[in-house]
């Protein structure tokens, strides 16, 4: 190539000239979709905060986008339209059905290892890894905020009720029998849950070793069926019907609605994620406790281990190099093991590499905050095949059934063995139509 050679002060203006605003390093922004709101929704910014002031080549613009359903139905229509984020986060829930579609996602395997990053999966708590990995053994997303099934409960209510503030309920006759104390005492919602098929099923499930569906919670294949009508789902839906009648359980809602009663001090306890610990720790105006998922103490094999919830990044395909460049150079800076600790001492969230659980453990962050633990120690189980997740095609609907029909119960309108039937009979039409359509 020809040199170019430049007059001494053509080239201080040429220098000066570049150096300017107008001719400053063009910086490639990284889109990026998400559904977390109030506490988890500040933390989401700060991370990208944190990030854009570590370097200048890329901006991550962190969007609220809806619930998880929401956004992934929006994330959907976008890349029908060609304007898909570069970064989606998807539930849980949506994972089978994000596997399955082939040619819209990049996996985050790829898209760090082409960027020439180090990426070594066993870093990773396996019961996290496990569930986003595909069976060829490449991970296909990067798992953010991982959580599961924990329970919290009001100190300060269990005191005047009469019942030990330092001891929570361990089966689920105790939370029955302190929930019966509670109304006695005046509480108006002594016992609630969000996520009803999460905590109540899915979580319920796999802590006593108990399928919720066939082929091992569908990762066998795509053919699996519900089985939450066993004696034993229905013996737990008929001891929430009784509990419900009385007043002792009260149903606030589904997905995450009921989250905002407990840190309110309007529930005196509930069963939900450890997610939630962020906004307790932050409104809570009372003392509170946390203790690990219920369970019948006759059921052999329990208790297990419980189901991961939460939600993962997926990156979306059609982009430039460059922007993948971008996209691994976040999720790199995500998976620092610095990031990873606060991230999950901040939140509540599980600490998805066991280097980040063993820096806060060494901080000493657990014996600052009693139970901040449990949800590390219910996942880091050994699982067994009914035990290691669900992983359902069109599980987003497989839930609002059970939603819809659970409900049935509350309002009196069905028994629990009529709503959990109806719950298997059309939870699995929607298993049919997924298994006919990735054949």
């Amino acid at each position: 190539m020809q040199k170019r050679f430049f007059p001494l002060a053509g080239a201080l203006a040429l220098a000066a000239t570049l150096s300017g605003p107008a001719h400053a390093q063009q910086v490639t922004e990284i889109q990026w979709w998400h559904s977390m709101s109030a506490a988890l929704g500040e933390w989401v910014n700060d991370l990208a905060k944190q990030y854009n002031a570590s370097q200048s080549t890329y901006k991550v613009v962190p969007t609220y986008k809806g619930t998880y359903d929401e956004s992934m139905a929006g994330a959907i229509a976008a890349f029908r339209a060609g304007n898909a984020p570069h970064i989606l986060q998807v539930f849980e829930v949506g994972t089978a059905t994000m596997m399955a579609s082939k040619g819209a996602v990049v996996p985050v395997t790829k898209v760090l290892n082409d960027a020439g990053f180090k990426f070594d999966p066993t870093q990773y708590v396996s019961a996290v890894s496990g569930y986003y990995t595909a069976p060829n053994g490449q991970m296909l997303s990067y798992p953010l905020n991982s959580s599961t099934t924990i329970f919290y409960y009001n100190k300060d209510a269990f005191k005047k009720a009469g019942l030990d503030p330092e001891k929570a309920p361990k089966t689920w006759p105790e939370v029955f029998d302190a929930a019966s104390k509670l109304k006695a005492s005046g509480h108006a919602c002594p016992f609630t849950t969000s996520w009803i098929s999460w905590t109540q099923l899915e979580s319920f499930s796999l802590w006593h070793n108990t399928l919720f569906a066939s082929k091992n919670n569908g990762f066998d294949g795509n053919d699996a069926r519900l089985q939450i009508n066993t004696p034993l789902h229905l013996r737990h839906f008929e001891n929430l019907a009784k509990a419900s009648k009385e007043g002792s359980f009260v149903y606030k809602g589904r997905g995450n609605a009921p989250d905002a009663s407990f840190p309110s001090g309007e529930c005196a306890m509930i069963t939900g994620t450890s997610g939630l610990y962020a906004r307790v720790s932050k409104d809570a105006k009372f003392a509170y406790g946390i203790s690990t998922l219920p369970y019948y103490p006759d059921v052999k094999g329990a208790p297990q281990n419980t189901a991961i919830g939460g939600a993962s990044l997926w990156v979306m395909s059609g982009k430039k190099a460059a922007e993948y460049k971008g996209v691994a150079d976040f999720l790199n800076f995500l998976n620092d093991t610095k990031v990873q600790a606060a991230s999950h001492q901040r939140t509540g969230y599980l600490p998805v590499t066991t280097a980040a659980y063993k820096l806060t453990e060494a901080s000493g962050f657990y014996e600052k905050h009693p139970g901040t633990d449990v949800a590390v120690t219910q996942m880091i189980r050994k699982a067994t095949e009914k035990s290691r997740g669900i992983r359902l095609g069109n599980f987003l609907q497989v839930r609002a059934i059970i939603d819809e029909e659970t409900e049935q119960i509350w309002a009196g309108k069905k028994t629990p063995k009529e709503a959990l039937d109806a719950a298997v009979a059309r939870g699995n039409e929607q298993l049919v139509r997924f298994e006919r359509a990735n054949k």
